[in-house]
Order: structure tokens, then sequence, then C-alpha cells
């Protein structure tokens, strides 16, 4: 056996340098172990920690595992993957033993519910992130399975759970799937600890405690973990939020926590899950936040679920050190030997991609990335994006000299942020850039530009192009940056999500009003023709999200026929967990403000009848939507718009449909195809 590891007093810190750890030269195994085999060749004869995981194993930092499981490797403890497990009993998880420290349960980049099913609840045919795109691969609430087969396989071992889906059902959660409100999942999962967020800092911390010896039970105080009490731990000063008509809460403390409505309570009362939500989110800067506290259960089998603040965002120094270690750059070389060759979707999306920053200060109610990744700006420096580009050049198969995208949950965040680091630490607004930009905030793009241009100057580098949402509210600040884009990173088409053009859906979503898309796309244009090049924006919208009425849709689809947008696929809104967008669909009120009994109640899209027409008005082209265009316009008043002239809507007529519907592509058209494919991480959650 090895030495034990010698723990440092430094827990907060992340790279081994700053703990006086450096890691050993060679040291790094050329993929982490997912057999026996793979452990006796690195010479091990125990893992540390082992990460269960719903995806399959790619070596890259865009894969939650791998970035994990490279950051616990560079401090010296030794990591093993087991990747989509057959989930029908315990032996698979005995593959490599039992590790000495934890089990790591994380369904992988996307809740596995979302990934499973579409937003009409329909079965997808495909799994992005499993070899040969095969469906199947891992079980519905993974995290949930993953964790009882661990106990299973190996009882008393600790399990510690994270990633996305454990991330983002954290608290008491309406869940979409099942049309009800469920418990937090760490009180499900029976795990011993929850960490949620980008958890490169708690999952060393808690590491090198669990090493020194320490009780997982009795670790309360890493930032960014939630667990499960019968009795709280001590130094709080609990602030009681458990009802609606109380006063203000108190300017936060230090030692303050506070009291969530229980789940047995937003279970049955919408007011009190509204209240519940507007309190979540108003706790998401770690410059103010205070811990939370929500009651699980009753009688004898109550406990406290604990949330502590989330965790503190990483430096540049440290967003480098952990996108700069020893990545593969590769599936493992396993998936190879299939039938099918192995290929895996997500990963041939983003093989030739880079992230530059991590965040997202924009706030839409649809979306949780600020949830997840915070809405403090993570950034990596310009060198170690160019460390990158030039590793992908070198080292990845199929690269013809295009980088297909430079982003992050947004393309154009990148080195912005408050003006005040006072202020911004002590600000509690959910968006920087909503229902205006912040006169606080640094809108400045030059160093955006910068990295562009030195990513540009790689030898061998082609052509770089922003495949990631551009804030476009935030890009007119800086027409600099515009005219760079269009200039240089556009390969014929740019997508940019306005998601709507009424100002009740968009105030909803805390999205800018559409004369913001418009300003863009004046510059837009105008910076592509004096580049000498035919360029097309690809609009977003939304159908069916929550404060949306049927007028609104009608007028959406009116602008679409009057700017001669076809949209041939559209996003149905889609109630993901933890999305302030989704406590609004589950109770009918408006968490953005302050919940009152007598809160009026917003107009929601439920049923299939009322979404699908929701959509049908955003494909008002497709002749398939013909019938129930002309009797919900009928119905609504509206014949006028049913006709066969260029003012109409709809035709009057109906041809024979005898092939699938195929948008033409008109001379002074966008031709859009406004396909949301299956992202990485949070993309999924929305756009900027």
């Amino acid at each position: 056996m090895r030495a034990a590891i010698k723990p440092s007093p430094r827990a907060t810190e992340i790279l081994p340098a700053a703990r006086g750890r450096i890691a050993r030269p060679g040291a790094a195994a050329p993929f982490l172990p997912t057999s026996r085999a793979e452990m006796e060749d690195l010479g091990w004869d125990r893992c540390d920690i082992i990460i269960v995981t719903g995806d399959a194993y790619v070596d890259h930092p865009s894969f939650g595992m791998a970035l994990v499981g490279r950051l616990l490797e560079a401090h010296g403890f030794r990591v093993g993957i087991i990747s989509q497990p057959d989930w029908t009993g315990p032996e698979p998880l005995r593959a490599l033993g039992a590790p000495r420290l934890y089990f790591g349960v994380t369904a992988g980049n996307m809740d596995s519910m979302v990934n499973r099913y579409t937003s009409e609840r329909r079965i997808r045919s495909e799994d992005a992130y499993t070899p040969g795109g095969q469906a199947g691969s891992r079980p519905d609430r993974c995290s949930l399975v993953y964790a009882q087969r661990c106990r299973e396989a190996y009882p008393g071992v600790p399990v510690v759970l994270g990633g996305i889906e454990g991330s983002l059902r954290r608290v008491a959660h309406y869940d979409y799937w099942q049309d009800k409100v469920r418990r937090s999942i760490a009180v499900d999962a029976k795990c011993e600890i929850l960490l949620y967020g980008n958890a490169e800092r708690a999952i060393v911390e808690l590491s090198y405690r669990l090493e020194a010896g320490e009780d997982i039970r009795e670790i309360t105080d890493i930032r960014g973990s939630a667990f499960a009490r019968r009795e709280a731990p001590a130094g709080w000063n609990e602030v009681d939020a458990s009802f609606v008509e109380g006063p203000p809460l108190p300017s936060p403390r230090v030692g303050d926590v506070i009291r969530l409505p229980s789940y047995e309570q937003v279970r049955s009362d919408p007011v009190l899950y509204a209240h519940s939500n507007r309190l979540l989110h108003a706790e998401t800067n770690p410059g103010n936040a205070r811990a939370l506290v929500q009651a699980h259960g009753e009688g004898a089998v109550a406990r406290d679920l604990w949330l502590t603040p989330p965790p503190i965002p990483l430096s540049t120094e440290e967003m480098d050190f952990v996108y700069d270690l020893p990545y593969a750059r590769a599936p493992h070389p396993s998936y190879a030997k299939r039938p099918d060759g192995g290929k895996i979707p997500a990963w041939e999306m983003i093989r030739h991609s880079v992230t530059i920053q991590r965040g997202c200060f924009g706030g839409c109610t649809f979306c949780s990335i600020t949830e997840h990744e915070g809405r403090i700006i993570q950034n990596r420096s310009q060198a170690s994006v160019v460390r990158e580009i030039e590793a992908i050049r070198d080292r990845v198969e199929g690269f013809t000299g295009v980088i297909s995208d430079l982003g992050g949950p947004t393309a154009n965040m990148y080195r912005i942020a408050c003006r005040s680091k006072e202020i911004e630490s002590a600000c509690r607004k959910p968006s920087c850039v909503f229902p205006g930009i912040c006169p606080n905030l640094v809108t400045d793009h030059s160093a955006l530009i910068g990295l562009y241009r030195g990513a540009r100057a790689v030898p061998g580098v082609k052509k770089i192009l922003i495949g990631s949402g551009v804030r476009y509210d935030l890009a007119v600040e800086s027409p600099a940056y515009i005219k760079e884009l269009a200039t240089h990173h556009v390969g014929g088409y740019l997508k940019i999500a306005p998601e709507h053009t009424e100002d009740g859906p968009l105030s909803k979503m805390m999205k800018p009003g559409i004369g913001s898309y418009e300003r863009f796309k004046t510059l837009f244009d105008k910076y592509s023709r004096e580049a000498g090049k035919e360029q097309f924006l690809i609009p977003y919208f939304i159908a069916a999200h929550p404060g949306t009425r049927d007028e609104d849709m009608l007028h959406l689809a009116v602008w679409l026929k009057k700017n001669a947008l076809r949209v041939d696929q559209v996003q149905t809104f889609y109630p993901t967990t933890m999305a302030t967008a989704t406590a609004m669909y589950h109770t009918g009120l408006d968490p953005l403000h302050k919940v009152k009994r007598d809160s009026p109640k917003m107009d929601i899209a439920r049923g299939e009848r009322r979404r699908r027409l929701h959509k049908a008005f955003l494909r008002y082209h497709d002749p398939a939507n013909w019938p129930v265009l002309r009797e919900a316009l009928r119905s609504m008043g509206q014949a006028r718009l049913i006709g066969n002239g260029k003012q109409h809507l709809v035709p009057s007529f109906q041809p024979a449909l005898t092939a699938p519907y195929k948008s033409p592509r008109r001379k002074n058209s966008t031709p859009v195809t406004a396909r949301r494919k299956t992202p990485l991480s949070l993309r999924e959650r929305g756009r900027g």
C-alpha cells in the first residue's frame, strides 16, 4: 500500500502548488482506469475514489467525470471511472473493488430525465453521451439508482453526489415528468453529502479531509454542499422564512441560515412553493448568500436538509490549472472496439471547441446556468486558451484547422464583470442585464476581441467559429465586437436567441425587448456587408413559456411573417428543475416578485393542445399546422388573417400532404433551421 496523502491546512485551494504540493512528473495515467486490468497496468491495488457516471467516459474537460477525475489525480489521489454501468444489480459497481475514500456519483453532463425525454415527455431516440448514440444506456433519475447500487455493492462506503442532476435537485423541487414535487435528491439518494455547482474546491477539500480521517457526517462547513441531519450543526442563527406573510428578511449576517418552507408544505401549497423558489434564487451570490435549511419528513423520520452557501468562483489561475490538466482529449479506447465504432455524438460536437468562461449573469428564468455555475463570470487566460487550441491542432483526430466554438454558456461575457467588487459582493439582483444593463456592469468587449485575434494567430488555425449563443443586448454596447464577429467568426449563420417579440412573455423570461435584437441585426448586417459576406442570423424562439397568451404567439407569428422568417424547428418550453420559469409553470405565480396569498395568477400553457398550438404559431408556414391555426384564428376573432394574400398568416386552402413538408428557401428570407441540438453541460437550459 502507498503512503497516505498528507492533508493541507489550506483546504479551499485547488492548486497543488498553493498547497505546497506539486503533481509528480509523469504521474498522470493515459486514461483514468475503468477496469482491474488498467489498474494493474498502473501498479494500483486499490482506488481512493471511484466516479460512477451516466455518460460515456471521454477524457476531456467538457465532461465532468474527466475534469473532476484529473483534478483529484493532480492532487495525488487514485481515481477510477465506472461509466454507464448495468444498473439492474450491484455487481458492475464492484468492477474496480471498493474505493478507499468514497464513490462519487453523477448522472453526467445532463439531467437524466432531460437526456431521455422531450419537452412533450416522449422518449428520445438517441443519447448523445453514449457510444453510437444508443438510447437507454442509463436509468431514469440515474443518480438515485447508482447511489443505491453503490451502497449495495459496498455497504459503509460513503456516497458523494454531484453533477448537474444532483446540483439542480438539491432542494425539494417540482418534477415535470411526474407532475409532482419531489424531495431533495440528497434525501432520496441517502448520500452522505451532495456537492452542488462547479465543485472543484469542494471535492478537493472533501477528499483531503476524508484522507485525514474526518468522519464525513461531521463535515458540515464546505461551501456548495448539501446534507441531511436530524440535529442542527452548531453555530447557526436561524431566520424563519417558512411563511409568506412575514416581514422582509434582515440583512445578511455571518452565521445566518434561512429556514425555507418544508418539503411537506411546498408539496401541497403552490404559494409556498413559489415563495421558497424566490428565497432560493435570492441566495445565489457567494458574496452574501446565506445557508438554507428545509425540513423533510415529520415525527420520527424528520430530518433537515442543509445547504451551505454557494462556492467561491475560481480565479483565472485556478481555471487555467483545471483546463491545463493532462487530458487525453479522446473517448476511452475501449469504445473503438464496438461494432458501431463507438462514436459519441456529444464528443463529435465539441472535440474542436474550447471553453473560455463559466457562469452567466443574464438570469433568464427558463435557464439554470446561474443556479449551477453562478452569475459571476470565471475566465481562463488567453495563454491557456491558446495552449488548448494548440493541443487540439496537434492531438485531436480529424482537425482541419477549424475551431468550432470559442465560448461557454454565452459567447460574449468573457472578462465582463461589475466595476466594483464591493458592489458585486452585496448585490442581490437576479440579473445584471434585465430590465436594462446595470450601470455598474462594465460592458467592454476588448479582452474578448483580443482573445479572438490571438486564437486566429495560432499556426495551423484557419477559422475560429462562434457556436455559443451571443448575448445581443450586451453586444450592441460594443459595436467593435459585432464587427469582429461578423468579419471573422461566422460561418454563414450565427445563432441568436430573442426567444419572443412580446413584452409580456419577455418580462417573465427576463429577456430584453425585440428592439435589442433588431439593433444587433442592423449592425450585424452592416458589418457583414462591409466584409463582403452574405451571412444570416438564426433566431431561436420559445413556445408555451409561462406568461405567454395565445395572442402573444399570434403576434410573434405575424412578426415572423413580416420579417420573412421561417423557423423550421423550435423549442417548446421545457420545465427543468430549479429554473424560475418551472416554478411559474407549476404554481401559476410569479416568483420574480414577492409572493402573496392574493398574488395574481399567470397564463400557463398546459396540456398538449395549447402547447401544440403555440408551437404551430411559430411554424405558421407548415401546411400541417394550417388547420389548427385557422380554427384558432377564428376563435380569437382574427379570421382576417386567413387568406391567400401576402397580408395573411395562413391560406384558406389545404394542399394534399403526400410527403413531409420542407420549408422553401426564399431569396429575401433567412433560410432558418433553428434546431437546438443536444448540447453539453447546461446549454440545454437555454441561451444567453
